[in-house]
């Protein structure tokens, strides 16, 4: 199982091809404040649910200073069509190595309908201007999550 991520921590970096192929990197967001957000695949009805939700409050979000970035083992073939398909504003990034995911510690055993598995662990992260970890929170629901979000961040 991976490491949790706690406050005060280094956010790892990382670059992840997006949507139409581009890296986008953490590195790249220094000096912002980012919401690194980890849901286990595009165009379920809980990730859908989930990436909405932030694309509905995204301006609200980048008023506040924060940058969102969406991570799933996805291919960007695959983040296309979810982002096109949804009509989706939020920066969707593909890892399929579930590098990432890993050195973050969202990817790793849960539980699944009363069953141990193994896979992607429904995460967010705040990574403050100084690239260290502001909150980290796991196995957070889909549903409601950005709202608590919203409330929690006091914005």
């Amino acid at each position: 199982m991976s490491e949790r991520l706690q406050p005060g921590d280094a956010a790892p970096d990382f670059s992840l091809p997006d949507a139409d192929g581009n890296t986008v990197s953490l590195a790249d967001r220094k000096g912002r404040k980012v919401i690194v957000y980890f849901y286990p695949a595009a165009s379920t009805p809980g990730c859908t649910k989930q990436a909405c939700d932030f694309t509905d409050n995204l301006e609200l979000l980048a008023t506040a200073g924060y940058d969102v970035i969406g991570v799933s083992p996805d291919k960007p073939e695959k983040l296309a069509r979810f982002r096109d398909k949804e009509n989706l504003k939020v920066t969707l990034v593909g890892d399929p190595s579930k590098e990432t995911m890993e050195a973050y510690g969202a990817f790793g055993e849960k539980k699944l309908y009363g069953k141990t598995v193994t896979g992607v662990i429904r995460s967010t992260v705040i990574v403050g201007e100084d690239g260290a970890v502001r909150q980290a929170m796991y196995n957070v629901k889909a549903t409601g999550h950005v709202a608590k979000l919203i409330k929690d961040l006091k914005i």
